[in-house]
């Protein structure tokens, strides 16, 4: 992400894998606004949006609703404004438990899907 010009949607979707119309979604709804727009009204991004769409990405296997997406990126910028607020730095180690526990559902799933396919593959 060493890149500082801006990007188009179109190649902010082909670098996050996420489709344009998932990232026009995400603009109507506020999680990802493009940090700017060109002459033309064309939505431009910069890395740091392209961050912030990849923590959005990686929400989405926990099973991350919209609206759990937006509260987190909500705590993120306020303590980018305010590192030391408590109250922030609680909910976000609350959703740090909460994203430990996901992973380790998730973990399990897939320990079983793995024996699941075992079973198969031995008959």
């Amino acid at each position: 992400m060493t890149d500082v010009r801006p990007m188009q949607i179109g190649e902010l979707a082909e670098r996050t894998g996420l489709s344009i119309r998932t990232l026009r979604h995400y603009d109507e709804i506020g999680l990802l606004r493009p940090s700017a727009r060109s002459e033309g009204g064309f939505r431009l991004y910069t890395a740091d949006d392209e961050s912030r769409l990849l923590l959005i990405r990686r929400m989405k296997p926990l099973g991350y609703s919209l609206e759990q997406m937006g509260e987190l990126l909500a705590v993120v910028d306020g303590l980018t404004e305010a590192p030391d607020d408590s109250a922030l730095v609680a909910r976000l180690a609350d959703i740090r438990d909460e994203a430990h526990r996901r992973r380790e559902d998730l973990r399990r799933q897939l320990a079983a899907a793995d024996e699941f396919v075992s079973q198969l593959e031995a008959r």
